[in-house]
């Protein structure tokens, strides 16, 4: 299942690279079209399913990872595009219901929240059916914020004060309405939406452990890193997103600008979302392959370039595309930088 998330990572890069007018190892009519749901529910997507299917400990949770695997290797297929779709909802939805088990074991606010995410994930996936990626895009991002938030609350929860966690489910509440208002009423859910995200970081960097994890040493010092860095992003993300940088979000200032666009899209899933994968991978790599990841400071070493990757390449959305050479080096860094990951964990995994 595992490997099925990694086929569809691979497929999502290479599709980048396509994006990109870059030389690329595969070529097909679709691959490009559907580089941004590979990469969030087909890889993602699948990654959260396994992990939170380890969790729940009852085989008929691993279909929710299986179905999302399977539904990114049937996008990339000759079969019907409707096959692969049909398989992401159904995914996304049986991800919903192994929350729904967790929650009845646990009443953990956390996991409604997760929950939340996940019938956002769902609703994406159906309306992919009948519209474009980019009027899912809220419907995407609150998945992935949610779901990420909701976990590192879990991590922080002994330190957190009363009433936190209900704080949390509040802020997922408003980030959920303003997700159907995005839908309904683009001018208004926009802002909406964005001025949430940017509370929601707030809500993260104050209350997560990352905090004071970054003053110590070794694998929390690292992860701390990775998490700060990444609220940094998701930050800016959502303060563009309140500006206008998405599309019929609103008359803000930043109407209709394409580079902005392109800021908000890579700092959310590519700056915050693949920044939380290297946090966890020590973590979760080891929950769910039952293997030994131990920390070595090679693992900077991916962070570092995925990080230099995205200045490098907000950087030449600033500069208004003029300098796409800026732009092109600052995307191929952050491939590289996944590879990296991929390839550092492999290589302590076989080494430990």
């Amino acid at each position: 299942m595992l490997a099925g998330g990694g086929v569809c990572l691979l497929a999502g890069l290479n599709a980048a690279l396509l994006l990109l007018g870059l030389p690329a190892p595969v070529r097909t009519d679709r691959l490009a079209d559907i580089h941004g749901i590979l990469m969030v529910l087909g890889f993602l997507g699948t990654v959260i399913a396994l992990e939170r299917a380890q969790a729940l400990r009852q085989g008929w949770g691993f279909l929710a990872p299986a179905l999302l695997g399977a539904g990114g290797i049937a996008l990339l297929s000759p079969a019907p595009i409707v096959l692969g779709q049909l398989f992401l909802v159904l995914g996304s939805a049986l991800l919903a219901a192994v929350y729904i088990a967790l929650y009845s074991r646990s009443r953990e606010v956390t996991v409604l929240v997760q929950l939340l995410g996940a019938v956002l994930a769902t609703c994406a996936a159906a309306l992919w059916m009948r519209t474009d990626v980019a009027v899912i895009l809220p419907w995407l991002v609150a998945f992935m914020v949610l779901t990420i938030a909701a976990e590192r609350a879990e991590l922080a929860r002994l330190a957190m004060p009363t009433g936190a966690g209900e704080q949390l489910l509040g802020l997922a509440l408003l980030l959920t309405v303003a997700v159907v208002v995005t839908l309904l009423r683009p001018a208004v859910g926009g802002p909406l939406f964005g001025l949430t995200l940017v509370a929601l970081t707030a809500w993260l960097a104050r209350h997560d452990v990352a905090r004071n994890l970054i003053r110590s040493t070794g694998l929390p010092r690292f992860s701390a890193a990775a998490l700060l860095i990444g609220y940094g992003w998701l930050a800016l993300a959502g303060t563009l997103w309140a500006l206008g940088a998405v599309p019929g979000a609103g008359g803000g200032p930043l109407a209709n600008h394409p580079a902005a666009y392109d800021t908000v899209v890579h700092a959310t899933f590519l700056g915050f979302a693949i920044s939380m994968v290297m946090a966890h991978a020590p973590v979760i790599l080891p929950a769910v392959l039952s293997v030994r990841l131990p920390y070595r400071p090679v693992l900077w070493v991916p962070l570092a370039v995925l990080h230099t990757g995205m200045v490098v390449r907000v950087g030449g959305n600033m500069l208004g595309g003029a300098d796409p050479f800026a732009y092109q080096t600052g995307s191929v860094l952050t491939i590289i930088a996944v590879l990296l990951l991929a390839l550092t964990a492999i290589y302590l995994v076989s080494t430990a």
